[in-house]
């Protein structure tokens, strides 16, 4: 499960604050930890903004406490988003077991297209 939210934001100070006006609505989260739709949701938007000739760019945090779940599609998700205006920053916290965040770092190996 992921919460999503969806915030237009300038610089760091805006991510800030946006970050501390959401906390306090996420409840507990359980259940599958998928990150495909969410990251697939933000590429539309960088597509549109980049076929607009808008100067927008988008910031993908996504903060998480689980496993990915859906592994194949997020990697692909990835993949497609690797040419649009954007960045997708993923952050585990707590004690699960982050190797497959690890294995999206993109570190030890180049992403081919599925």
């Amino acid at each position: 499960l992921v919460a999503a939210f969806l915030l237009c934001v300038a610089g760091i100070q805006g991510t800030v604050n946006a970050y501390r006006q959401i906390l306090p609505q996420i409840q507990c989260l359980y259940g599958p930890t998928n990150f495909s739709p969410i990251m697939s949701h933000v590429a539309k938007f960088a597509a549109h903004s980049l076929q607009q000739g808008t100067a927008a760019y988008f910031i993908l945090l996504i903060i998480t406490d689980g496993e990915i779940t859906d592994l194949d599609q997020t990697r692909q998700a990835i993949v497609n988003a690797s040419k649009l205006p954007m960045s997708i920053i993923i952050v585990g916290v707590g004690e699960a077991d982050f190797k497959a965040v690890e294995f999206l770092d993109g570190e030890t190996m180049v992403f081919l297209s599925l």
